[in-house]
């Protein structure tokens, strides 16, 4: 196999095509998918990345390591996946936010997903160009995972509360220039009445999505360049953890808020990646001040030990998680539900004033007899 312009087009064509489909035949028509479902389709994007996995294995060969890059595919896709389930925490602080019904959400994961993709790729070539110019820039990767890995750890200790999205610069500058709809009409990105254009509630909720997982991607991208230093594994398998990530928000309500451990872990992960890179960069060293400017003669850790020490760590993770919200449970403590449920709150004619939407308590009593909110 080789990585030439025609496979990036293919490769790209195919992801976009998957987006589109996932668009007509899940999210075009607003509802609130069911277990089964998400259950079914998280486990055939799995699959399909598994399949994607085994034809690098098999197709795309290194002299003296023919299965390098699919070895190296898994490993990122692994970190990747396990990274986008900590995003999951800040969609659902996004949802609440601003109010975003249960049923509408799909809309707002999808097409945030796929904008974020989108720059992810940006940042993908702009690190392979930083690293052919400058093969020391894996000190800057380095360095940078392990503050971030210390830093989730410290905010984790500390119970430091995540960003409001109605502070992000790029929110409160939309909603200054571009006037904002109280509420929701149906899942409307945007609304002309009265001679009035306005965006509505959805799609500030969409952008805040999308930029979230931009913020994400300068700790996730570094941490792939870390395992691969091809441009195409690092977009496939980020490609590819965002492809399910919308069927795993709905699938995992209400077990996000046991993995308590879970930063803990991730942490543990980075900071592992971020040794990792340091080590490599002192192999590679080029730097006059460090050894003369000659390499450095340490130890590499292995592609296979080191998805071993990361599943290993994930493994621990969860597990310690789950042992520790069963004794809590045994002693009384009550589990909280992390996705909470919201009734449409309609627009006001054609008023928009650039203000958010209206606060409103999650739906309890104005549910139908079928357990779905009620239409206001």
């Amino acid at each position: 196999m080789e990585v030439n312009l025609m496979t990036w087009a293919i490769t790209i064509a195919l992801v976009i095509g998957l987006f589109i489909f996932d668009f007509y035949s899940h999210v075009r028509t607003p509802h609130e998918p069911t277990l089964k479902e998400s259950a079914i389709w998280s486990l055939v994007y799995v699959t399909l990345a598994c399949l994607f996995g085994i034809f690098l294995w098999f197709t795309w060969s290194e002299p003296g390591n023919p299965h390098q890059h699919g070895l190296e595919f898994f490993h990122g896709y692994i970190v990747e996946k396990a990274l986008s389930v900590d995003n999951l925490f800040v969609f659902a602080l996004i949802m609440g936010s601003f109010q975003v019904p249960r049923k509408y959400q799909q809309k707002v994961l999808l097409i945030g997903i796929m904008l974020a993709l989108a720059f992810r790729l940006v940042f993908i070539l702009l690190g392979k160009v930083a690293i052919d110019a400058w093969s020391d820039v894996f000190y800057l990767f380095g360095l940078f995972l392990l503050y971030t890995a210390v830093k989730l750890v410290i905010d984790e200790i500390r119970h430091v509360p995540e960003i409001n999205p109605n502070d992000m610069w790029l929110i409160k500058t939309l909603r200054r220039i571009i006037p904002v709809a109280h509420g929701y009409e149906s899942d409307h990105l945007f609304i002309h009445k009265k001679g009035q254009f306005a965006v509505t509630t959805l799609l500030v909720a969409l952008i805040a999505i999308g930029m979230i997982d931009v913020m994400f991607a300068l700790d996730s991208i570094p941490a792939i360049y870390g395992i691969t230093v091809e441009p195409y594994i690092v977009f496939t398998t980020n490609a590819f953890s965002l492809l399910g990530l919308r069927q795993m928000y709905f699938l995992l309500d209400g077990l996000l808020d046991r993995l308590v451990f879970l930063p803990y872990g991730l942490g543990g992960v980075l900071g592992f990646i971020s040794v990792k890179l340091i080590l490599h960069a002192l192999h590679e060293n080029k730097l006059g001040f460090i050894n003369g400017g000659e390499s450095v003669p340490v130890p590499e850790i292995p592609t296979v030990w080191s998805l071993v020490t990361i599943v290993g760590i994930l493994t621990i993770a969860v597990v310690a998680s789950l042992i520790k919200v069963k004794r809590d449970e045994a002693q009384g403590a009550i589990a909280l539900k992390w996705n909470k449920d919201y009734d449409d709150i309609p627009m006001n004619g054609a008023e928009a004033d650039g203000t958010p939407a209206r606060p409103k308590n999650p739906s309890t009593s104005n549910a139908s007899a079928d357990g779905n909110p009620r239409e206001t």
